[in-house]
């Protein structure tokens, strides 16, 4: 019992604790999480530390949850056992009270006999004295018999008398003690009971308020990728294939030199939006032999093909019949029908045709011309992409006899991700996948193995600085900078605010620290220099887990979501990783 009341002791101080710290966060009020619809506006920074509060009281609830699992599971297993032992004296006192009872009742009936027994041991007594005896008897012999059958008649008497008193006495104390036990065990059962309720309520509430913050966390991961993804619009990453816009700021190939070495560039795999159809993959599937159908089984779930027939509205341009807007859709290269490729463009012809039914509601509603749904331009393209139209002409991916809203991009990096995964809604028809020719265990294999590997995106570093040849690679102490800054979060959120960019207005409207003054808030924690970054990944899924540097005698690790948000938070200009997998390259 004193291990369960320590336990729940222990639950109910913890969950007051982390509330108190949450209640206490200037930055986070975790009932009333913070709505915004700018990027760089002041609320996007308290979303960041609003968020980085909530995951610290969910890993410190968690911390200490996990450990004391096995105490709580073997505490529940010790009341369980408990009761299952209350259940047992309960039929032990049942029993006894049946055996008392029936004492009780075997009493009743002796007790004519004992009322009888004594009064003739009294008249006996009286009529057997001595002197009566002495007068009656006509010789010695025969007073003699007489005395010793009276005394025999006595002491039989007395025997009967004294075991039915006995008796008596012993029904009468056990019924006192299985009185006291009986009230024992109902005030034990009570406490039981009662403990039990409170352990569980604890138990439960620990869990649900730690359900609470994941669900809170989530919200606002989703609100953050909103917002990055806003941020991202400056750096005008080509989402389609069909651009003609550059690659990689510094591109490793081209060698652009910033002008100075020692370096660091932070190279993402693929482009934001990696859901669906990996255009650069359908054209490296295809190379290797793959049919359209396969492609399309590759990006999405679906139930069968079919062929459909609508009009679709097009945004400023009219009507057009559902061949007749596929003809103008200005996704993928033409070039692409003559270079082995014929059966990608297949498989796009097909997703353009379920992504316009899904997104107009079968031609109910229209549909916009833009990368934000598929682009359009008033004249067909013709060439292979109009072969490849009339080839499947009608076909659509079906699921649930409806099509589906087959979303597609440029190049996803290798891997193909689920709708959910970059923070959309949850759908049932994208997939998670690797999009490789093999088994990925390093980004030696991802390279080689991947299907998109000759996109001019599959591995680049975004953004740039003109006075560094337009190129995105870091100095040491710039990347030393942005370590600092997360130390610092880390140790205290309620500085983030003070941590954005130093080449950009603060957007709380507050100062911004430069790289002296994080060092002086940090001390000794603090880097002058980084010489050296590793990272690890998850080749399965296809993400960045750990960052590792050094530098200056020390070293730290970072998760990978927690390292990328602060160096976009943080890196000069619109430097930029982009997507969950990422790599570091030094100069």
């Amino acid at each position: 019992m004193k291990k369960l009341l320590f336990l729940l002791v222990f639950i109910a101080s913890l969950i007051f604790s982390i509330k108190y710290v949450s209640a206490q966060t200037n930055t986070c009020d975790v009932d009333h999480i913070p709505t915004c619809n700018d990027p760089n506006g002041p609320c996007f920074n308290q979303l960041i530390a609003c968020q980085q509060t909530l995951q610290q009281a969910s890993d410190q609830l968690a911390k200490a949850i996990a450990p004391n699992q096995a105490k709580l599971d073997a505490i529940t297993a010790q009341i369980a056992g408990i009761k299952d032992s209350i259940s047992a004296i309960e039929a032990s006192l049942a029993e006894k009270k049946k055996d008392i009872d029936q004492g009780y009742k075997n009493l009743s009936k002796q007790q004519e006999f004992l009322n009888v027994t004594i009064r003739d041991y009294y008249v006996k007594s009286y009529y057997n004295s001595p002197l009566i005896v002495f007068l009656s008897a006509n010789s010695a012999s025969e007073l003699t018999q007489i005395m010793g059958y009276q005394r025999a008649n006595a002491n039989r008497d007395k025997a009967i008398i004294t075991n039915i008193a006995i008796t008596i006495q012993d029904l009468e104390t056990r019924k006192k003690q299985l009185e006291d036990k009986e009230a024992q065990l109902t005030a034990f059962k009570s406490s039981l009971d009662q403990d039990s309720a409170q352990l569980d309520s604890l138990v439960s509430g620990a869990k649900a308020y730690q359900a609470r913050l994941s669900s809170q966390i989530a919200q606002l991961s989703s609100k953050q990728q909103d917002l990055l993804a806003q941020k991202l619009g400056s750096l005008n990453i080509p989402l389609y294939a069909y651009s003609t816009q550059g690659g990689c700021s510094s591109d490793l190939t081209n060698g652009k030199d910033p002008g100075f070495s020692g370096g660091f560039g932070f190279f993402t795999y693929g482009v934001p939006n990696r859901v669906g159809l990996n255009q650069y993959g359908a054209f490296g599937r295809a190379r290797a032999g793959q049919g359209y159908q396969d492609i399309l089984r590759a990006y999405y779930n679906f139930d069968s093909i079919e062929t459909r027939s609508n009009t679709i509205n097009v945004e400023g341009y009219g009507s057009y019949s559902l061949e007749d807007y596929v003809k103008r859709i200005y996704e993928v290269p033409d070039s692409w029908g003559s270079q082995g490729g014929m059966e990608a463009l297949k498989a796009q012809a097909i997703a353009a045709r379920s992504y316009a039914l899904a997104y107009t509601n079968n031609g109910a509603n229209s549909i916009c011309t833009t990368q934000q749904c598929q682009v359009f331009q008033p004249d067909p393209k013709g060439g292979n992409w109009e072969q490849a139209v009339n080839a499947t002409a009608g076909q659509v991916m079906v699921q649930g006899g409806q099509p589906i809203k087959a979303w597609f991009s440029s190049t996803h990096g290798g891997y193909v991700f689920s709708s959910s995964d970059i923070g959309w809604s949850s759908s049932s028809w994208t997939k998670e996948a690797q999009d490789t020719t093999g088994n990925v265990s390093s980004f030696s294999d991802l390279k080689n193995n991947s299907y998109d590997k000759d996109s001019p995106w599959f591995y680049c570093d975004w953004g740039g600085r003109s006075q560094y040849s337009g190129t995105a690679w870091l100095k040491s102490d710039e990347v030393a900078d942005i370590v600092n800054v997360l130390l610092l979060a880390q140790k205290d959120s309620s500085t983030q605010k003070h941590l954005s960019q130093v080449d950009k207005p603060n957007p709380d409207g507050v100062d911004t620290w430069d790289a002296g003054r994080v060092k002086q808030e940090l001390g000794s924690q603090a880097y002058n220099n980084i010489d050296s970054i590793s990272i690890n990944a998850d080749f399965g899924s296809g993400r960045t887990t750990t960052v590792n540097v050094s530098g200056d005698g020390k070293s730290n690790s970072f998760s990978g979501s927690d390292f990328k948000t602060y160096f976009n938070l943080r890196a000069p200009s619109n430097i930029n990783i982009v997507g969950p997998l990422y790599n570091v390259e030094k100069r």
